[in-house]
C-alpha cells in the first residue's frame, strides 16, 4: 500500500511540479530540498499510525521535485558528447542506493529510525543555499528565458571558476558574451513559456506523448516479469536484488550503446525485446521449461528497465528548453502511472493479472510503431525555443545509397568553405576592442618621404635631397 501511495503521490508532483520550475532549477531543487526535509523531520517524530502514512506520502512528492530539478541541471550543464554519461552516473548512484536500502533496514529495525538515516542527507543537500557554485543556476534556461543579466553572471563565475580571464583577453567566453549583447537588447524582459502552449505545436507535444507511452510501458509492464521470479524463490529479496541489478546492468548497456548507435534505435530495440519477452511468456509460459521462463524473464525486465531509462534521458533531450521542465514532468508522471499499476496488482493478490499481462504486451507492440516517428538527438544541441523544437525530424529509416548499376557520370563533392565562424567572431570582437580603447596597445609610425614628383612635375635634384 504504502509503494502504490508513494507512485501516486510522485506522479502528482511531477504534474504540480510542472509549474514549480518557472522559477528555475536552482530554486525549484532548494524548494523541494527544504519540504522534504521538514516532512521528513515531522515523520520521524510522529507516533500516529495514520499520521505516519501520510506524511511519506507528501515527502515522497517534494522527492519528485529533487530528482526532476536535478536531472535537468545535470543535462544542461553537459555538452553534448557528455550528456549521457553523466546522465547514466546519476543512474548508477540510484542502483547503489537501492542495493543499501535492505541493509540500512535491517539494521534500523524500526520505520521511524529508518526515516531519520534516509532524511540525513536531504539536510545536506542545504548547503546547497548557501553556497551557489555548488549547484549553480542553468545558464540555458536563463539564456532561452531571456534573463540576460543573470546568464552573464552566471558565465563569468564559470570562466573565473575555469581560470579563465574574460576581460582583458580573447577567450571563447568573451566571445560568448559579446554575441549575447548583439543579439539581445539591454531593455528585453523574460519570457515564461508553460506547458499549455504545446496545443499550438504540432511536433513537441507528439514526441512528448510517444515517450510518455513508452515510459508508461517500462514501468508497468516489469511486474509481468518479477511475478514468474517468485516461482523460483519466495522470499522478497530474490526479485528486489534480481531485479536492481538488472538496472545497473541497463545503465551499462546503454552506456555503451546509445552513443554508438543512437538513442532512437536503441529504444526501438529495447521496446521490441520488451514485447517478444512479453509475448512468449504469455503464450508459452506452461510449455516452457523452468530455466527457460527465468531467462525470459531476466531479459525482459533487463529489456524494461533500459526502456524506462532511455525514454526519460530521450524525453530529456528531445523537449525544449523553455518547456524542458514541465513536458519531461509529464512524461515522467506517466511512468508513475505505470508504477502505481504494478502497485495495485500485488495489492489485489495478482487478481486480473492476465488482462494486465495481454494489455501491456499489445503495448509494448504499438510502441515499436510510434518510436519510428521520433527525431534522432545524437550529438546534436539541445533545442531552446519552442520553434527549435519543432524544426525536429525523424530521419530515415533506411540510408538511400547511390545504385551501383547507374552510377552517375561525375561525382560532384561539395568544396568545404574556409568560412569559420568562430574565427570570425573573434575577429569581429577583437576589433571591436582596438576601436573602443583610447590607446592602442601599439603605434605604426611612417617616416616621411619626399614626394616622387614635386608640384611642377619636374623631378627633384638629388644634390637638394642631400643637402
Amino acid at each position: 500500500m504504502n509503494c502504490s501511495c508513494l507512485s501516486m503521490s510522485e506522479m502528482l508532483m511531477f504534474c504540480v511540479f510542472v509549474r514549480c520550475l518557472r522559477l528555475g532549477r536552482r530554486c525549484a531543487l532548494l524548494l523541494s530540498v527544504v519540504l522534504s526535509g521538514l516532512l521528513g523531520i515531522m515523520a520521524c517524530l510522529s507516533n500516529s499510525p495514520s499520521t505516519f502514512p501520510f506524511l511519506r506520502l507528501c515527502q515522497g512528492s517534494t522527492l519528485a521535485g529533487v530528482f526532476l530539478s536535478s536531472y535537468i541541471a545535470r543535462l544542461e550543464w553537459c555538452d553534448p558528447p557528455h550528456r549521457l554519461m553523466v546522465s547514466m552516473v546519476s543512474g548508477f548512484f540510484a542502483v547503489f542506493a537501492e542495493l543499501l536500502l535492505p541493509g540500512l533496514a535491517v539494521l534500523c529495525r524500526d520505520w521511524p529510525v529508518l526515516q531519520a538515516v534516509a532524511t540525513l542527507p536531504l539536510l545536506l543537500l542545504l548547503s546547497y543555499w548557501c553556497c551557489a557554485s555548488v549547484f549553480p543556476e542553468s545558464p540555458r534556461w536563463l539564456i532561452a528565458t531571456s534573463q540576460i543579466s543573470q546568464a552573464k553572471k552566471c558565465l563569468q563565475s564559470f570562466s573565473a571558476r575555469n581560470g579563465m580571464c574574460v576581460s582583458d583577453e580573447l577567450y571563447p567566453a568573451e566571445t560568448l558574451l559579446s554575441e549575447i549583447d548583439e543579439v539581445f537588447p539591454e531593455d528585453i524582459q523574460p519570457e515564461y513559456h508553460h506547458v499549455v502552449e504545446l496545443r499550438h505545436t504540432r511536433v513537441i507535444w507528439k514526441n512528448c506523448l510517444i515517450l510518455g507511452f513508452t515510459l508508461f510501458i517500462g514501468t508497468g509492464i516489469q511486474y509481468c516479469f518479477t511475478r514468474n521470479l517468485h516461482i523460483y524463490s519466495p522470499h522478497f529479496y530474490f526479485s528486489y536484488f534480481l531485479r536492481v541489478l538488472t538496472g545497473a546492468l541497463a545503465c551499462v548497456f546503454l552506456c555503451v550503446s546509445v552513443d554508438r548507435f543512437g538513442r532512437r534505435g536503441m529504444l526501438l530495440l529495447a521496446a521490441i525485446v520488451t514485447g517478444l519477452s512479453s509475448l512468449l511468456l504469455l503464450a508459452l509460459t506452461q510449455y516452457l521449461h523452468g530455466g527457460l521462463v527465468l531467462v525470459l524473464s531476466v531479459v525482459g525486465l533487463l529489456s524494461s528497465q533500459a526502456l524506462a531509462m532511455l525514454s526519460v534521458f530521450f524525453g530529456s533531450e528531445v523537449m525544449p528548453t523553455v518547456v524542458r521542465g514541465g513536458t519531461l514532468g509529464l512524461i515522467m508522471a506517466a511512468g508513475c502511472v505505470g508504477m502505481a499499476a504494478s502497485s495495485l496488482m500485488e495489492l489485489q493478490n495478482n487478481g486480473g493479472y492476465f488482462l494486465h499481462h495481454v494489455i501491456f504486451a499489445s503495448f509494448a507492440v504499438l510502441s515499436v510503431l510510434c518510436i519510428m516517428l521520433l527525431p534522432e538527438t545524437k550529438h546534436k544541441p539541445l533545442p531552446d525555443s519552442l520553434k527549435d523544437g519543432e524544426r525536429q525530424r525523424r530521419p530515415p529509416l533506411f540510408l538511400s545509397h547511390i545504385s551501383q548499376d547507374n552510377p552517375p557520370l561525375l561525382r560532384m563533392q561539395p568544396q568545404s568553405s574556409e568560412y569559420n565562424r568562430d574565427s570570425y567572431s573573434r575577429l569581429v570582437t577583437a576589433t571591436k576592442k582596438m576601436l573602443t580603447k583610447d590607446a592602442l596597445p601599439y603605434k605604426i609610425s611612417i617616416s616621411p618621404q619626399a614626394p616622387l614628383l614635386s608640384s611642377n612635375g619636374t623631378v627633384p635634384d638629388a644634390n637638394e635631397d642631400s643637402s
